[in-house]
């Protein structure tokens, strides 16, 4: 890289702090934020900037405007956590951050969205940047909306990347389906991605500067049925098999990454079955 570029990461946890790491390492300049006091000393000592930033409906608490001043991208990484009985409206918290970001000098844009904007169906069809989004959780259609509200700001650009279900060497849900029963959808293909691979479209995304909006859906190109793969990783990891329930049929998506194959050139380094 011939000349370092600035970065703020908003929402340094599982994904946003190993991809921090990885962009030190070709030469960014990172800042990042995390909601926890006892984290700054943790990031800093990483090399990464610490930024303590929590964002509510009606407030954002911290130094946002250090934290959005004089860089090059910014990278929002903080999901809906819209769970049970909670209310809370994670469009008003990206409302305010937008208005902070119409503040600042700042152009770029990623935001890590989901493949919960698509709707599961039966009969299964295959699912592009294109197709429609009908969200049926109350996630994906926060997620939709926040999606619209950066899209159509004509102050900066946004790049929406949607991932699949994110996997890792510590992390797989397998380990949630263990040995339960009446598993549904067993021959509904699974549409997850490896971590190493989101670090790596990320890093690509911002290799290749997009002087347009853009959507990319973001999961392995492999997709075997949940019956296959979550019997499959039971094996492997000693646990208990899933009993899945063949009586319905099983509803699902399969989500198409063929644009980011072909638009950014990038070739997936994770097969989800290995």
């Amino acid at each position: 890289m011939k000349e370092e570029r600035r970065i703020s990461i908003l929402g340094i946890g599982w994904l946003g702090f190993p991809l921090a790491k990885k962009l030190i390492e070709i030469g960014y300049d990172v800042k990042g934020s995390t909601t926890s006091e006892s984290k700054l000393e943790h990031l800093k000592n990483n090399d990464i900037h610490p930024f303590q930033l929590e964002l509510s409906e009606d407030k954002i608490i911290g130094d946002i405007e250090d934290f959005l001043a004089e860089v090059d991208f910014l990278i929002i990484n903080i999901p809906p956590k819209l769970r049970g009985n909670s209310s809370e409206s994670f469009i008003e918290k990206m409302r305010l951050l937008i208005t902070e970001i119409e503040k600042s000098t700042l152009k770029n844009v990623v935001f890590i969205s989901s493949t919960s904007v698509y709707a599961e169906a039966f009969p299964i069809v295959e699912i592009d940047e294109n197709s429609a989004t009908n969200p049926d959780s109350e996630n994906g259609k926060q997620l939709v909306e926040t999606e619209q509200l950066l899209l159509s700001n004509p102050n900066f650009q946004t790049t929406i990347l949607r991932f699949g279900g994110l996997i890792g060497e510590d992390r797989n849900p397998i380990k949630y389906l263990a040995g339960k029963t009446d598993v549904d959808n067993p021959d509904a293909p699974i549409n997850l991605i490896h971590q190493e691979d989101c670090i790596g479209i990320i890093a690509e995304i911002l290799n290749q500067v997009q002087h347009d909006n853009n959507i990319f859906n973001a999961v392995a190109p492999h997709h075997p049925t949940r019956k296959e793969y979550y019997s499959k990783k039971a094996i492997e990891n000693n646990l208990s098999l899933p009993i899945f329930d063949d009586s319905k049929n099983s509803i699902g998506k399969l989500i198409s990454s063929k644009k980011i194959e072909d638009v950014l050139n990038y070739n997936f380094k994770k097969d989800v079955l290995f």
